[in-house]
């Protein structure tokens, strides 16, 4: 919608998974949607639901420096390389 409204050049370089929770069936499903309609477009690297996440803001911190060996630090560095690889 935005493309076709605003910016017709607009290109999407990567949709990224977040809050996602392995345990429940609504982010899979969730993923199968997205994955849909989206393709290789979505990055393989999903970012899970973590409270150190959560809590990093309130500090004033980024995730990497609040809770460097987190879950969700780790995904987080993960996907900083992913991206990077697909340039």
């Amino acid at each position: 919608m935005v493309k076709a409204r605003l910016n017709p050049s607009l290109r999407v370089f990567g949709v990224i998974m977040t809050m996602y929770d392995n345990r429940t069936t609504l982010s899979k499903q969730v993923v199968e949607e997205v994955e849909s309609y989206f393709g290789n477009e979505v990055f393989k690297t999903y970012i899970p639901r973590n409270v150190k996440i959560a809590e990093a803001p309130s500090h004033g911190l980024p995730i990497s420096i609040y809770a460097h060996l987190s879950k969700g630090s780790l995904a987080y560095a993960k996907l900083a390389k992913e991206v990077m690889r697909r340039g």
